[in-house]
């Protein structure tokens, strides 16, 4: 039976595979290091994790019903995900809105938070007045 015989020994004589076995391990490691160091400088992608706060200040609480499609239901499930105000609630992006809605069951799919930051911006710069036109708009003129 023929064997396979791997020489791990460099021209001068010297054996070269725990040198370089060594380098690989010690590359592996530091690319397992730097992805760690990256992903917490950057991010961890589009599943973003955070902590929902368990109760706001109430200097932050505003009536977030006031904005066209949110409901108390709804509002209590932004409550619950750490929206309190219509701060919060301009800068949240709607990938996030959608899951909090999704995650709330098939009877929130209705729903559509794409409009919800702009108007909480104008709710929270007190744009009340285009707000309401805006708002008129969107319930078809009723």
């Amino acid at each position: 039976m023929l064997k396979l015989a791997i020489n791990t020994t460099a021209c001068d004589g010297s054996d070269v595979f725990w040198p370089w076995l060594m380098w690989l391990l010690g590359a592996f490691l530091l690319g397992l290091l730097l992805g760690w160091l990256l992903k917490q400088l950057f991010g961890g992608g589009d599943d973003e994790t955070y902590v929902a706060p368990v109760a706001a200040v109430d200097a932050v609480k505003d009536d977030l019903t006031k904005i066209e499609g949110i409901g108390p239901k709804i509002k209590g499930l932004l409550n619950n995900d750490g929206i309190w105000s219509f701060a919060q609630l301009a800068l949240a992006i709607t990938p996030r809105l959608q899951k909090v809605l999704d995650n709330a069951g098939p009877a929130y799919t209705v729903h559509n938070p794409r409009t919800w930051a702009a108007q909480s911006k104008l709710a929270d710069e007190g744009n009340w007045d285009e707000l309401n036109v805006w708002q008129d708009f969107l319930k078809g003129g009723k």
